[in-house]
């Protein structure tokens, strides 16, 4: 009864999951939106570095890892994010409270399984240009989010191999509005864009004892490029804009739009750590993007481009004690991590990098297989050179991981 309330629980926040408005920043204008999802918290709080893997978390970055597993694991995380954004010296601050996952892991002798939801990218922007003689405003809401299931398989001692199905759905709206200074009426123009179609994911991870106390661990994970379908809306109206910018009465003309397709960017990455069992870890990841196929999708702006991305994760932790009798907080599991990004933007010839700091703890529940993890992060996104927006960011994670034995034989009846 319990498990099967639990997965009642998260499949109904999960619908909650895909509605939300994940993101105000400007950078999340062209392609398919702002890649938010770096893994679950207790990742995220290694600077998003994905390479280590236990018996007790799902390691959603990587299927092969699902073989890992030995519990059940049922896990659901969120956030909180605050960020201040700075242009030639005007400020502005937002702050958006989110669910980030749902995810169930599943043992299955030698091989491993998982299935959840994620929002996978977030579009939130508001950006205007103004002069003298014309108003240009652009906005957008929306972004995809992907339902996932995968296999991991353990093909021999220490050494996994998995694969994993995701299908991305979602829709973006972008709307421009556009006036001329004595002219009476301006244009708007809005359109909608329903996104959906599937990609893989094929991963690989080894453990291999150094020492008897020494173990390495390492990852390697290819996302081939992909097609994703595009049913596309739009629709132009002639407005009346107030003296403050406002928006008066409106002529509505539906416009027929083709579908089209976007192509979603393969992603590599690998990476490598060492550690002690139960005790600490410190690990590196190095992910390559293709993210120069991306475009802006209803507006052509020439001074906004895009290239491949890359990024480097550095992060690990440490457990003082973990089966520790008489002290709670030498059974907590404490986490830190940096990550360093090219994002694949370019406004106006300069490349958007983006640097995060981040923190966390796992506060063990019940049996210790059971955790609670909480974690924050400190970054930065662009810069105010060249006129542009910087975005100084804290974000807080907190998820639940709970664990239990599925598939056990009764001893008695």
């Amino acid at each position: 009864m319990n498990r099967c309330f639990l997965i009642a629980v998260c499949l109904l926040l999960s619908f909650s999951a895909v509605s939300q408005n994940n993101t105000a920043s400007p950078y999340s204008f062209g392609g398919i939106g702002l890649i938010k999802f770096r893994g679950t918290v207790d990742l995220e709080s290694m600077g998003g570095m994905s390479v280590f893997s236990d018996s007790i978390h799902t390691n959603v970055m990587n299927p092969a890892t699902y073989a890992n597993l030995r519990y059940t694991n049922y896990s659901v995380g969120g956030q909180f994010n605050s960020t201040n954004l700075e242009e030639d010296g005007n400020k502005e601050k937002t702050q958006i409270t989110s669910l980030d996952y749902v995810i169930i892991g599943v043992p299955m002798g030698k091989f491993g399984a998982s299935f959840g939801l994620y929002p996978y990218s977030a579009v939130g922007y508001d950006l205007e240009n103004t002069t003298d003689t014309q108003l240009n405003r652009f906005t957008g809401t929306g972004g995809l989010t992907k339902v996932y299931l995968g296999l991991g398989y353990n093909l021999f001692d220490g050494f996994n191999v998995g694969v994993e199905a995701q299908y991305n759905f979602g829709n973006i709206r972008n709307q421009g509005l556009f006036n001329d200074t004595g002219i009476q009426f301006g244009t708007q123009e809005v359109n909608r864009s329903d996104i959906s179609g599937l990609n893989f994911v094929l991963g690989a991870h080894y453990i291999k004892a150094i020492n008897e106390k020494l173990e390495l661990q390492a990852s390697l994970t290819y996302t081939p490029s992909s097609d994703l379908t595009v049913s596309n809306f739009r629709e132009i109206a002639t407005v009346l804009v107030t003296e403050t910018g406002g928006i008066g009465g409106a002529e509505i003309t539906e416009v027929s739009v083709q579908d089209s397709e976007i192509q979603f960017p393969s992603r590599l990455s690998f990476g490598a750590g060492v550690g002690e069992k139960n005790k600490w870890f410190v690990g590196g990841e190095y992910i390559s993007q293709g993210t120069g196929v991306l475009n802006n999708r209803s507006f052509d702006l020439p001074n906004i481009t895009y290239q491949d991305a890359t990024k480097i994760r550095l992060g690990g932790f440490y457990v003082p004690k973990y089966n520790s009798l008489t002290s709670y907080w030498s059974r907590v599991t404490y986490r830190a991590g940096v990550r360093f990004e090219d994002t694949g933007i370019v406004v106006a010839g300069e490349g958007i990098n983006e640097f995060g700091m981040s923190f966390g703890l796992g506060f063990p529940v019940g049996r210790r297989i059971s955790n609670i993890n909480l974690g924050v992060e400190l970054g930065r996104r662009g810069t105010t050179d060249f006129q542009l927006v910087q975005e100084n960011f804290v974000n807080v994670f907190i998820s639940l991981s709970l664990n239990d034995k599925w598939f056990i034989k009764r001893k008695y009846d």
